[in-house]
């Protein structure tokens, strides 16, 4: 049987704005399943928790389901990777060590079937505005996570879930892409393919739209869309790159 490579981003579970919680986990639950056959590495590129954060001898409650599909298919060989996002940022030691799985920061660039990928979340690469910049740096600094790991869960908990949910005022809960964000990812990918002409694919997550285009150097860029409409993935392996919707 061929082996395929999954690409997956934002998932948002536990999301205060979305309806049938439970029913979001059991989805991406069932679709891990569907693919633990054939599955050689799974990628998840961020925002797959609406929110995380680790204290030292705490973790959040929830995602039971999820974590223990993801534990089997570790468990069985399968390489995950999650590489963090805007809202799962605060991800420490419990996950790859209670899982087996693997977590990054940043950007990675991976040989997948001979093929070169250029992997990252999205919110951290291009010109980013300054507010949101200033946000990222405050909530990635030590300092500032030490000072906020001294705050009950009480009160940091709900603080989280209310900033959250203010985005279901926003085109990004509703499914809209924001122009502003995938102009960015494709001055980006000009720039950086120019430097790194070897790259073959970059696949994004954190805009909410699902998009694939062939860029004017002849790589492709791949933004896979989210878990919350249009319930989306890629794959690769011998006979190309996918980009699906899990029905």
């Amino acid at each position: 049987m061929d082996k395929y490579t999954y690409f997956l981003s934002d998932l948002h579970l536990g999301a205060p704005y979305l309806e049938g919680a439970r029913e979001n986990e059991l989805r991406i639950v069932r679709f891990l399943d569907s693919i633990k056959g054939n599955a050689d590495t799974i990628y998840l590129l961020g925002d797959i928790l609406d929110y995380w954060y680790e204290y030292k001898y705490v973790v959040p409650r929830g995602y039971v389901r999820f974590f223990g599909k993801l534990a089997e298919l570790a468990d069985a060989g399968i390489k995950i990777v999650w590489m963090k996002g805007n809202h799962d940022i605060w991800i420490f030691d419990y996950l790859p060590a209670e899982l087996g799985i693997e977590v990054k920061d940043g950007t990675l660039v991976e040989e997948i079937h001979g093929k070169k990928f250029f992997l990252t979340h999205g919110d951290g690469v291009g010109k980013i505005d300054p507010k949101f910049r200033l946000i990222r740096s405050v909530f990635r600094n030590k300092f500032c996570q030490w000072m906020f790991s001294g705050i009950h869960p009480r009160w940091t908990v709900p603080f989280a879930y209310n900033w959250s949910n203010h985005s279901r005022y926003t085109g990004e809960a509703r499914g809209i892409p924001d122009e502003s964000l995938l102009k960015n990812l494709k001055e980006f990918v000009k720039e950086y393919h120019q430097l790194h002409p070897e790259i073959d694919y970059f696949i994004f997550g954190h805009v909410h739209v699902l998009s694939r285009e062939i860029m004017e150097s002849g790589c492709e860029m791949i933004v896979l869309g989210e878990w919350i409409h249009t319930f989306s993935y890629a794959k690769m392996g011998v006979d190309g790159l996918h980009l699906l919707k899990w029905e």
